[in-house]
């Protein structure tokens, strides 16, 4: 590849990030991606980080600055993105909905945090859930679990809402379920065009709640709940 090239790439590669595309609903993963123990990968993402770092210029002998590289590896392998790896995926039993409520459910206010995968900054809101049993119930912190899950990795928002959205129809048995996320993105906010107020709104929704007034009904409940 020549130099021309290389620069076109790049630029493309830009251009792909601003514009939040996403390729899968599936986080995109190698399929070596736990061939390696947690305590391997914190070790040599300490040491690419200090790379980094030096880089940059900072002075790694600095008290304040000496162990960064290490709690960065810890943050991104054990916090940040611990919803990459399948086994810190919540236990989603369901029940017998015995007391025969038929009406929607909903969760409002799920804060969440996660990181934009085109810059690695951080993408921080709240999430609203509504489901209709069809005869199983789901406890509601496994809600909150579903979404915090999601949320801990390499993320689009778009897909974030989809994943979520479909985790929930497969544990429930049902497509009377609608997802709404709302967060800032500091990839907007702090870079780029530097915007400080806007905020990004994705929804999913099916069953039922492609009935218009279902959904208006879902609306005025979260709206309510948030005033």
């Amino acid at each position: 590849m020549d130099t021309d090239e290389k620069i076109r790439e790049k630029l493309r590669h830009e251009l792909n990030g601003d514009a939040h595309l996403m390729t899968s609903v599936e986080t995109p993963m190698r399929t070596d991606a736990f061939a390696r123990s947690d305590d391997e990968k914190i070790n040599t993402i300490e040491k690419l980080f200090a790379g980094i770092m030096e880089e940059l210029g900072l002075d790694l002998t600095d008290d304040s600055l000496k162990g960064t590289p290490y709690r960065v590896a810890k943050m991104y392998v054990k916090e940040m993105f611990a919803g990459l790896d399948p086994a810190n995926k919540p236990s989603l039993s369901v029940f017998d909905n015995k007391y025969r409520y038929n009406k929607m459910l909903v969760e409002t206010d799920i804060s969440f945090s996660s990181a934009c995968e085109h810059h690695f900054l951080p993408i921080i809101g709240k999430a609203h859930v509504a489901y209709i049993s069809s005869g199983k119930v789901i406890g509601l912190s496994k809600i909150n679990r579903i979404v915090d899950y999601y949320g801990r990795r390499p993320q689009v928002q778009e897909r974030m809402t989809l994943q979520i959205f479909n985790e929930l129809k497969e544990a429930l048995g049902t497509d009377d379920v609608m997802v709404v996320v709302d967060a800032e993105h500091l990839c907007v906010s702090t870079r780029g065009i530097n915007d400080k107020t806007s905020r990004t709104t994705t929804l999913e929704y099916g069953g039922r709640f492609t009935d218009l007034k279902m959904r208006n009904e879902f609306y005025q409940l979260v709206q309510n709940c948030g005033a």
